[in-house]
């Protein structure tokens, strides 16, 4: 493909420095593309809820509870449910995989993830997440009170590199080659950050912490969401560009944004927030599977299997009397059905909520970072100068993320290579333009770029690169953009409705997801009449 000018700008700036300065001379190349899928979350169906023109109810169903969404909070919430001995619910899923951001895939070689792809070992307040991960068999005992998990879902060694001036280093932030201002910075960023960590509010809760619900509520945290994080840095007088340059990996990592639209109490919380609770100095690890988190989906389902209705388009909800009425269209059969329930769970984003059911509220509606992943199956491992392979991979020189090795916790190399699961959120352009840009541009081209930034990193993997999977997310994750504390806390409707989803949190995380799925089913319960003791 020749590039144009306007092939060039269509790509986006930060798109254009994926593969660094070479990518211009990249499309020019003709050489043959790795074969591929191009994937994502259901447009038609999307399309289908935004468009309307559903036919009128023509079968009737009755049931005390319907969860609407399959995401991780509906799984969370259709969980706690059959853990109460709650079994009178239904979970009605667009897609035909539950899942939401945390699906994944597999092929001959391994399983891989197409979102979410690991969570990180759970802090102390996150108790209804211990209760899960012990069930599925992840955390297996305690010692002296303190959870011992499973080792083999740990993350193994080597866990995270970077590709830094030549060379592979262990961990992702820079410690060589470095300015009297760059060490002077990070090492101030760093006790910071370790301050609000250890800091307790007077009102007896940490800082900061996840569930986001456990955090303090002191005037001065608090006061930190009316201001973006990049001008609170700007505050402290830390312009070291490697600082700025670690900071901006780490908010586009977890929230998809740059940091000059992402609040600073959420800037802070990813570094201050994780205090994972576990034995042997462990709690700064990971659990990760070739999987991601469809590991931890799959899970959820698996307690509650006959529960749930696949290819069900939730598109009005409304409540007659003391009942709700939810209208799905099943997409197998081409026909609306209507479910009479006691009470409603909106486990969906809340720009989808507010287009179903009227008494959602809209204001202070959320954004939301659109993503792209691939999944390049290659066939020999990659290399490099310096420190050996980790699971997670990531060059400066590159605006991607870098990738993970998904056989990376296996005990032996996969005689058929491995896949390495690529992440670039598209984050320097509006979410509405990188939506349509998404949709919009060839997958011969979002291949081409994949391929040649992961040769930009690997020259050794030339010819190694043997397939390309591509999933395209529009709506990944909610943008924690300055004023996102107490945002959802409008959008809530009155029971019998109920949401459950990360929005409410403003962080697109597992364990915010299940929080607000476990909330949303006890509160349900408590309204149904239902006894069950809390897990929050």
């Amino acid at each position: 493909m020749k590039a144009d000018r306007r092939t060039l700008l269509g790509l986006g700036a930060g798109a254009v420095a994926v593969a660094g300065a070479g990518l211009a001379a990249a499309l020019d190349r003709a050489d043959p593309l790795p074969p591929g899928t191009l994937g994502g979350a259901d447009l038609a169906r999307g399309h289908r809820l935004r468009d309307g023109g559903f036919p009128a109810p023509s079968r009737f169903e009755a049931v005390d509870l319907v969860i609407a969404g399959g995401g991780i909070a509906g799984l969370s919430a259709g969980w706690r449910l059959h853990d109460a001995g709650f079994p009178r619910f239904r979970l009605l899923e667009l897609e035909d995989e539950v899942g939401g951001n945390a699906r994944g895939g597999r092929n001959a070689v391994s399983a891989y993830p197409l979102g979410a792809h690991y969570l990180p070992v759970p802090n102390r307040e996150a108790g209804a997440v211990r209760h899960l991960l012990r069930q599925l068999g992840i955390l297996i005992g305690e010692r002296d009170g303190v959870p011992v998990y499973d080792p083999e879902q740990l993350c193994a060694d080597l866990q995270e590199r970077l590709f830094w001036q030549g060379r592979w280093q262990e961990g992702l932030v820079p410690r060589t080659g470095l300015s009297p201002q760059d060490r002077a910075d990070l090492a101030a960023f760093e006790q910071a950050m370790a301050a609000y960590s250890a800091r307790v509010g007077s009102d007896g809760r940490p800082a900061f912490t996840v569930p986001i619900a456990y955090s303090s509520r002191d005037a001065d945290l608090v006061a930190l969401d009316a201001v973006d994080f990049a001008s609170w840095l700007d505050r402290q007088g830390w312009r070291s560009p490697v600082l700025r340059a670690h900071v901006r990996y780490a908010m586009r990592d977890d929230y998809g944004t740059e940091p000059h639209e992402v609040s600073a109490w959420a800037g802070v919380h990813y570094f201050a927030g994780r205090r994972g609770w576990t034995v042997d100095g462990a709690g700064d690890n990971e659990l990760t599977w070739p999987e991601g988190n469809a590991r931890l989906a799959r899970g959820l389902a698996g307690f509650f299997p006959d529960r749930i209705a696949r290819g069900r388009i939730v598109h009005h909800v409304a409540q007659d009397g003391r009942a709700v009425l939810v209208d799905s269209f099943d997409v197998a059969a081409g026909t609306t059905v209507r479910t009479r329930a006691r009470a409603a769970i909106l486990a969906m984003p809340h720009f989808v909520a507010a287009r179903v059911c009227p008494a959602v509220g809209t204001a202070g509606a959320c954004s939301y970072a659109p993503w792209l992943v691939a999944n390049a199956t290659v066939d020999r491992l990659p290399g490099g100068r310096g420190v050996p392979l980790a699971w997670d991979n990531v060059s400066s020189t590159s605006n991607a993320l870098g990738y993970v090795v998904a056989t990376h916790q296996a005990p032996e190399a996969h005689p058929q290579g491995t896949v390495l699961t690529w992440y670039l959120p598209l984050s320097d352009m509006p979410p509405g333009i990188a939506r349509r840009l998404l949709v919009e541009r060839p997958a011969e081209d979002w291949k081409r770029m994949v391929r040649d930034d992961l040769l930009a990193m690997h020259p050794e993997l030339e010819g190694a690169i043997r397939r390309i999977e591509l999933w395209r997310w529009g709506h990944a994750m909610v943008r924690p953009t300055p004023g996102f504390l107490g945002r959802g806390a409008a959008h809530r409707p009155a029971p019998p409705l109920f949401l459950a989803h990360s929005d409410i949190s403003g962080l697109s995380l597992f364990e915010e997801a299940h929080y607000q799925g476990v909330r949303a089913a006890e509160d349900a319960m408590a309204l149904l009449g239902h006894r069950h003791e809390s897990l929050l």
